[in-house]
């Protein structure tokens, strides 16, 4: 089901996604939850979505909006607007669903999808995650998934401006 979505139908916003993500869930589908900006999309986060996918059979990412990429990493960030990030990461064909979000965190996703597995990246610890508690105490996992530090988006504009200087 999740599979048959053309690109542009796997971004969705709340109340949508918690509708899909129940009739998947009914179907025996094994939901996979994680996070983040996914700024500037590179071979690291690849890595990383892919391998989140491989832990279920629905992979749900929750993308920060343009706001709270701001308040969070700086009036510079982001990049590239909310749209052209959610639509790049929607092509991605082991990526089910795009759900933006404007708060800090997706505690209010993780409490609403109530995914089976939440996943981060191995620079968290699994206390310090977003939603951990949550996730545990219904029964599901939390997984982190290696870091590769030196794919960070934040490095690549950091190499960007050396260049250009």
């Amino acid at each position: 089901m999740a599979d048959e979505l053309a690109w542009d139908e796997k971004i969705m916003y709340l109340s949508k996604a918690v509708d899909f993500v129940r009739l998947l869930k009914e179907k025996g589908k094994r939901i996979v939850f994680t996070n983040g900006c996914f700024d500037i999309l590179h071979r690291g986060h690849i890595r990383y979505l892919s391998e989140a996918k491989a832990l279920g059979d629905v992979l749900v990412v929750g993308l920060n909006s343009d706001t709270s990429v701001k308040r969070i990493k700086g009036q510079r960030r982001p990049i590239q607007d909310e749209v052209s990030r959610a639509e790049i990461l929607a092509s991605l064909s082991f990526v089910d669903v795009v759900v933006p979000f404007e708060e800090d965190t997706p505690i209010n996703l993780i409490l609403a999808l109530e995914p089976h597995i939440l996943v981060k990246g191995g620079d968290w610890r699994v206390e310090d995650i977003v939603g951990a508690k949550e996730v545990i105490e219904r029964g599901g996992v939390v997984k982190t998934i290696g870091y590769l530090p030196e794919y960070s988006t934040t490095s690549i504009i950091e190499r960007i401006l050396e260049r250009f200087k």
